[in-house]
């Protein structure tokens, strides 16, 4: 059975996207929470600006056998598919469209004025619950980020930025430099 082989009738939110025309899905981010469809605007150039900084940053650090994606659907479970700004898979070899979040080693999401809410509470949530071990929530407006990290079922600050600068040590080493 291939990663996206899947009942998609079992599966509403899943069903749901993935019944959406390719061109409902071009220039939107749709994702699928439990029947409803979520809709958020296509990032801007200045969000587009701080996730290749961040992803350009992120790839020397990378465990062997790991992969950072931007924009890769990630499944939460048997009713949900989210779309972070980017994932860290640990499957890299497979072909696929989205991944089961048992692959992904952290999700990570850039805050703007209009997904801010969802990116500290909604999706901070529905990560945890799916059980992925790390989360990168990015502020470019205050030039700051916190990793989380998965505990008990919830996520814990694990690493926050100082002076513009996110130092981490897990889930690898890194220096993720957030000064414009």
């Amino acid at each position: 059975m291939q990663m996206n082989d899947v009942d998609p009738g079992k599966s509403p939110g899943l069903a749901e996207v993935l019944a959406l025309p390719n061109e409902q899905l071009v220039g939107n981010r749709i994702e699928g929470v439990d029947g409803t469809l979520v809709m958020g605007p296509a990032p801007t150039a200045l969000h587009q600006q701080w996730l290749q900084r961040l992803q350009l940053a992120v790839v020397p650090a990378l465990p062997k056998g790991s992969e950072v994606f931007p924009g890769v659907a990630v499944r939460c479970g048997e009713s949900r598919l989210l779309i972070p700004d980017f994932v860290i898979v640990t499957c890299p070899d497979v072909a696929t469209t989205w991944y089961p979040a048992s692959e992904v080693l952290l999700v990570a999401e850039i805050e703007s004025p209009s997904t801010r809410v969802q990116d500290r509470i909604f999706k901070k949530a529905l990560y945890a619950e799916a059980r992925i071990p790390y989360y990168l929530l990015v502020d470019p407006e205050q030039e700051a980020a916190t990793v989380y990290a998965l505990s008990d079922g919830d996520y814990l600050p694990h690493a926050k930025s100082e002076g513009g600068v996110l130092t981490l040590a897990e889930p690898f080493p890194a220096e993720l430099d957030l000064r414009g």
